[in-house]
């Protein structure tokens, strides 16, 4: 799943915060979750507009960016 389909920046959605794409529900938001021990399937339980494949790609985009081994590769994506 390309990245333009899980997330979104809209200044119109929630003052532009990413988020879910098709959605109002923050990215952080399941971070925040899984920080606090809720399971994925409890934070779809409460973000249900947020659908499972949109949740598990964005962990994966994530896994992927935070163990590359081209740490200049990484500083460009955050920057």
């Amino acid at each position: 799943m390309e990245i333009k389909e899980i997330i979104t920046v809209d200044k119109e959605i929630l003052g532009g915060q990413t988020v879910f794409k098709g959605t109002r529900v923050p990215i952080e938001s399941l971070f925040d979750h899984l920080e606090a021990g809720v399971t994925i399937d409890e934070f779809l339980e409460d973000f249900p507009t947020v659908t499972k494949e949109q949740a598990v790609a964005l962990l994966e985009w994530a896994n992927r960016l935070l163990n590359t081994k081209d740490i200049d590769q990484l500083y460009a994506a955050v920057a």
